[in-house]
C-alpha cells in the first residue's frame, strides 16, 4: 500500500507513473503503425 501511496504521491513517483504511461501509449501506437504498414506492403505484394 505504502508503495502506491509514493507512486502518486511523490514527485518521482508520478515522474515514474508519467513514464510507464508514456511506455505503453508508445507501445500501442507502435503495433498499430507497423500492423498498418505491413498490410499496406502485403496489399501492395499482391497487386504485383
Amino acid at each position: 500500500m505504502k508503495a502506491i501511496v509514493d507512486l502518486f504521491s511523490t514527485d518521482y513517483g508520478l515522474m515514474s507513473a508519467g513514464v510507464i504511461a508514456f511506455i505503453v501509449v508508445m507501445a500501442v501506437w507502435f503495433y498499430r503503425f507497423f500492423s498498418r504498414k505491413m498490410a499496406e506492403s502485403e496489399r501492395a505484394a499482391g497487386k504485383s
